[in-house]
C-alpha cells in the first residue's frame, strides 16, 4: 500500500497528516491497539473519495531514525489504519512516509531530507506516483508543518486546529469541516 499510481488521467488529492488529523495523535504510535479514529474520519473520507479524489497520506515517522519503530512495524500500522478505514468504507488510496530525523539514533536514518515536512518531497512523489495535479489537490493537517509542505507543493492547505495561520488557505476545526469545504470548493470551481 506504500504508494502505486493506477491512473492516466491527471487526478485530484486530498493529501492527509495522519497523528492528529485521522487518529488521536499518540505521541510516537507503535502499537496497532492504540489507533484511535478521530470523529467524523471515517464520514469526512467517503464525502471526499466520492467526490472523486485520491486519499494519499503522508507523515513524518522520525519513531524510525529515534530507533523506536521499524518501517515494517510501520506498515504493520498502515495496514490495520486502513483495516479500520475499510470496515467504514473510507480506506485510503496509499501511506507515504518520511523516516528521517537528522539527530536520529538510527545511522541509516540519521540525515537531513527533502521528504520531511515541511518539505512538500512526500507530496511530489504521492503526486507522480498517482498522477496528480497539484494545483487542484489539497493538503489537510494539524500543524503548520503540514501547511507549509502543502504550500511549497503548489496545494491549497488547511489547517486542523485553532487559531489564525498566515500560509493556511483555510483553518477548521476537523477532518469533516474540512471536506465540507473542500467540497464546497470544488462545486463552486475553485478546486
Amino acid at each position: 500500500m506504500e504508494g502505486s499510481g493506477v491512473s492516466k488521467a491527471p487526478s485530484r488529492a486530498v493529501f492527509l497528516d495522519r497523528d492528529g488529523t485521522l487518529i488521536k495523535d499518540v505521541d510516537y504510535l507503535t502499537r496497532i491497539e492504540d489507533i484511535q479514529l478521530l470523529p467524523g474520519v471515517p464520514e469526512a473520507l467517503r464525502m471526499l473519495k466520492g467526490a472523486g479524489f485520491r486519499l494519499l497520506v503522508v507523515t513524518n515517522q522520525s519513531a524510525i531514525a529515534r530507533g523506536r519503530l521499524t518501517e515494517e512495524r510501520l506498515e504493520a500500522l498502515h495496514a490495520a489504519l486502513n483495516r479500520l478505514l475499510e470496515a467504514e468504507g473510507a480506506a485510503v488510496d496509499a501511506f507515504y512516509h518520511c523516516p528521517h530525523l537528522p539527530e536520529g539514533k538510527v545511522e541509516r536514518y540519521a540525515r537531513a531530507c527533502t521528504c520531511r515536512k515541511p518539505e512538500p518531497g512526500l507530496l511530489h512523489r504521492a503526486a507522480g506516483e498517482w498522477h496528480v495535479n497539484l494545483g487542484r489537490s489539497y493538503m489537510v493537517g494539524d500543524s503548520a508543518r503540514d501547511v507549509e509542505a502543502g504550500r511549497r507543493a503548489g496545494c491549497a492547505s488547511i489547517l486542523i486546529g485553532s487559531g489564525p495561520s498566515p500560509s493556511a488557505d483555510a483553518v477548521v476545526a476537523d477532518l469533516r469541516e474540512a471536506a465540507s469545504l473542500i467540497l464546497r470548493r470544488d462545486v463552486a470551481g475553485g478546486g
